[in-house]
């Protein structure tokens, strides 16, 4: 065999144990899906190089693609806030939200990515339940429990008790996350051409479930925790709804219809 045969054998056979490589780390995955590996890859760079992402506590980021029931909780600063928390991890977070912010030439992503769309302003009692079934059938659920974007930045907005009806129902534990940094700017989803110098903080995982609280004390005690660990001040303004970015609904059993279950995005 000649040099040049043997130099293309061997760069055939590189070519083909990289190809084997970048491939199985594509389905390493919820979905073992390779445009589910695709999509978090790029939102890795995007974080990286658009957002310029700074991570504190990701030790506290449960590892693997299978690791629920589990409910991610954030405080809500722009559009980009998705992105950033996906990119943490390779499990999938399935997000809830209204479906006046889904666009309907995207519908076809909103139903891949399973978003678990509300109709705002009513009683969606069907979101309400597909949620809890996802989180009790093993899967990770993200929630903004605020109800709206942070304005003006820096300030947290009361929790809607929505949010612990869910974790109270399922005894999810709750994996906190307090992101700030990003573009402020409107509407929201502009932030996500925007760069940013995005500083995410992950806490230890939160379990209530033998704690004995209940839902609206659940609430209470997850607000006091975000009010200390971002030295934030308290927003009194209420979520609404058609306010920037979110709107919400109300759960079952709650007297404040259209203002109860914080939404993604």
């Amino acid at each position: 065999m000649t040099p040049q045969g043997l130099g293309i054998i061997l760069l055939a056979v590189l070519g083909l144990a990289l190809l084997a490589r970048t491939s199985a780390a594509l389905l390493r995955n919820d979905r073992e899906d390779p445009m589910a590996g695709l999509l978090l890859f790029a939102m890795r760079l995007y974080a990286r190089l658009v957002q310029r992402v700074r991570i504190e506590g990701l030790e506290n980021i449960p590892k693997g693609t299978r690791v629920g029931p589990l409910i991610v909780v954030s405080n809500h600063t722009a559009g980009a806030d998705v992105p950033l928390i996906q990119s943490l991890a390779r499990f999938e977070v399935r997000w809830v939200m209204a479906r006046s912010m889904q666009v309907a030439s995207l519908q076809w992503f909103w139903e891949w990515a399973r978003v678990i769309g509300v109709d705002t302003g009513s009683r969606d009692t069907l979101a309400m339940r597909e949620a809890m079934r996802h989180v009790q059938e093993g899967g990770v659920l993200g929630i903004f429990p605020e109800g709206g974007l942070e304005r003006p930045a820096r300030s947290i907005m009361p929790f809607q008790p929505g949010v612990g009806l869910i974790i109270k129902k399922t005894g999810a534990p709750v994996l906190p996350i307090l992101i700030d940094g990003t573009p402020q700017v409107e509407p929201a989803w502009a932030s996500l051409w925007r760069f940013g110098n995005a500083r995410i903080r992950v806490f230890p995982r939160i379990d209530y479930s033998k704690s004995g609280l209940s839902a609206s004390e659940i609430v209470a005690d997850l607000e006091k925790r975000y009010l200390e660990w971002s030295g934030w001040p308290l927003n009194p303004i209420a979520a609404r709804p058609g306010r920037p970015s979110h709107e919400a609904a109300a759960p079952p059993g709650t007297d404040r219809p259209g203002s109860d279950l914080a939404l993604s995005a």
